[in-house]
């Protein structure tokens, strides 16, 4: 089993990373204060359930936990007010109370969905992350949960960190291949931001990751969740720093937005904002190896690097106007310099992010 800390002062808190963890879940909820006395509610979806609700709910019943359970649909779609406000409703039946927790049991969507009811329910209980997808290895970590609008994603959100995070890789070995290929646009860009050395790792590795080797897993989870934990330790709320776990995001998330959160998965419109975006550090100066080597490795993991041609430009445009990021009549970019570096740009012009947007239905799937 590998640990890693997210250190931040008396809320910091671990990331635990190995197999067979859910096995023994209940001991890590008694070693980080869990109550067992107040019910716990975990809130997983229906592709996840099958595989392991059971099983987690069983772990912690005979580890003397009260435990109630909700099953969502899964996809994006369930990240909405309306969503949030049954699960709420679920609590209140379950008789959490202040001192109960919220359970995460899914990827990114539940995590983000169960994190913000932790966070509302009477004004904030502890919850812990299970993360059993590969993107959750971003969205885990860091305490950024969030529900959707359907203008705009993640607008409605708030800063709550989990108590710890419980990572089986076990629960890996059942993803769909599109959900794999998808969860690695979050690891490569992890590379690009931060390590260079780790981006051609998952050049070199991309097939052995596909194939969810457990070796390579585990180490390409690892270096992902340091970096994610290293920047979140240093920018919790995302003052500045943080802000570079956004590569990509700005273009992807109104991608999502316009597909309606269905047509697109996350880690795939990140995909393709990356390559919006390594265009972009091109025209700023950076060297031509920032999009040659970008497109390369996600290509390498089987994520697109094309926008659809039936996406129309004015839509995402609109999109992109309603997100955080958005200010003024300009736009807020991570660019990368060099492979394994990026900076903040606080005022791309909206003329050059449509002109990429529009290459971007041009560009061809090597």
């Amino acid at each position: 089993m590998r640990e890693l800390k997210v250190d931040l002062g008396d809320r910091s808190y671990p990331i635990y990373i190995g197999e067979g963890l859910l096995d023994s879940a209940a001991s890590y909820f008694r070693k980080h204060g869990i109550s067992s006395k107040s019910p716990l509610l975990i809130i997983t979806d229906e592709h996840v359930a099958p595989h392991y609700l059971n099983k987690l709910e069983a772990e912690l019943s005979a580890g003397g936990f009260k435990v109630a359970t909700a099953t969502v649909p899964a996809g994006e779609s369930s990240k909405s007010l309306n969503m949030l406000e049954k699960l709420v409703t679920s609590a209140l039946e379950a008789g959490l109370d202040r001192k109960s927790a919220i359970v995460a049991l899914g990827g990114g969507v539940v995590g983000d969905l169960a994190g913000y009811v932790a966070a509302s329910f009477m004004r904030g209980i502890k919850f812990v992350q299970i993360p059993t997808t590969i993107l959750a290895h971003d969205s885990s970590v860091g305490g950024k949960v969030a529900v959707n609008h359907p203008m705009a994603k993640n607008i409605i959100g708030a800063f709550h960190q989990p108590e710890f995070v419980l990572y089986d890789l076990k629960t890996l070995q059942s993803l769909p291949p599109r959900d794999v290929r998808s969860g690695l646009s979050e690891v490569v860009k992890h590379g690009l931001i931060w390590d260079a050395e780790f981006t051609d790792w998952c050049d070199a590795n991309a097939d052995r990751l596909l194939a969810l080797d457990p070796e390579a897993l585990g180490y390409a989870l690892y270096k992902g969740c340091s970096v994610k934990a290293n920047v979140v330790s240093q920018d919790e709320r995302e003052n500045n720093l943080r802000a570079i776990l956004n590569l990509g995001h700005t273009i992807g998330h109104a991608l999502e937005a316009v597909a309606g959160y269905n047509e697109l998965q996350h880690g795939e419109a990140i995909s393709i904002g990356m390559i919006g975006s390594a265009k972009l550090g091109v025209r700023y100066g950076a060297p031509e190896e920032v999009y040659t080597v970008t497109k390369r490795v996600l290509e390498r993991c089987g994520l697109p690097v094309v926008l659809p041609r039936h996406f129309d430009v004015d839509a995402v445009m609109a999109a992109m106007m309603h997100d955080k990021k958005f200010a003024e009549g300009t736009m807020v970019f991570i660019v990368p310099t060099a492979i394994g570096k990026v900076e903040i740009k606080p005022d791309v012009p909206v003329a050059w992010v449509r002109e990429i947007v529009e290459e971007l239905k041009l560009e061809v799937q090597g």
